[in-house]
């Protein structure tokens, strides 16, 4: 009897706390549905203009869609990246001079790698696009290579003290102009990861399988009773 029920109270517990776990990653997933909804919610707003906002800050602007017009200055910084359907090439990060007369990022989109030596001179454009203050960057990601000048990630604080804009970056979205062979790659969600669904099945699927294992001890100790 002692046997069965320690068996008994292993295998509840196991059960109690796996189906805990799932259930956990359940109400994470509806967080995170809820924060996905309300971003993109956000990204879809109607656009105001750049020139209205007097001072872009990381904490309340992210993702706001704004308007702005003005010019690049035919300087640019390029990132390394990549498009499912294009390839591996880079992002363009121009310096854009906005009538205003604000200096800023501008991440006119993608170019494949047969992209990267073609003149792109400035020109005047009418951009839509949204503020960004990605966090492409980490611990990890290495510097700028000093030899081909290429940057590994999106870091706007760094890369607006190299070319001396201020530290505000605007994703194109549209943008009349001439593109210069550049696609936009519009500011979404699909970067913000949530695997808690998959996390929930796994924690239940594995309270199913100790279920399994709990009745298949029970029934070996009832079989050596008998």
């Amino acid at each position: 009897m002692r046997r069965y029920l320690s068996a008994l109270i292993l295998g509840a517990g196991g059960i109690a706390i796996l189906m805990s776990l799932g259930l956990w990653q359940v109400r994470r997933l509806a967080w995170k549905e809820g924060v996905i909804a309300g971003i993109e919610a956000r990204i879809g707003d109607a656009p105001v203009a750049l020139s209205d906002i007097s001072s872009p800050d990381a904490e309340t602007d992210t993702y706001r869609p704004v308007i702005v017009a003005g010019r690049t200055s035919g300087e640019e910084l390029l990132v390394l990246s990549g498009q499912k359907d294009l390839g591996p090439g880079f992002r363009v990060i121009a310096v854009f001079e906005a009538e205003d007369g604000r200096r800023i990022l501008l991440d006119r989109g993608f170019i494949p790698e047969s992209g990267r030596a073609m003149p792109r001179d400035g020109v005047n454009l009418s951009v839509t696009g949204n503020l960004l203050w990605p966090d492409d960057a980490d611990s990890f990601t290495p510097p700028p290579d000093a030899k081909t000048g290429l940057w590994f990630a999106r870091d706007v604080a760094a890369m607006s003290e190299s070319v001396k804009t201020l530290p505000v970056l605007v994703v194109v979205r549209t943008e009349e102009g001439d593109a210069q062979g550049i696609v936009p790659v519009p500011v979404d969600t699909s970067h913000i990861p949530n695997d808690h669904l998959g996390y929930a099945i796994t924690w239940f699927s594995l309270a199913a399988v100790w279920a399994g294992m709990t009745a298949f001890l029970l029934w070996r100790i009832r079989q050596r009773k008998n």
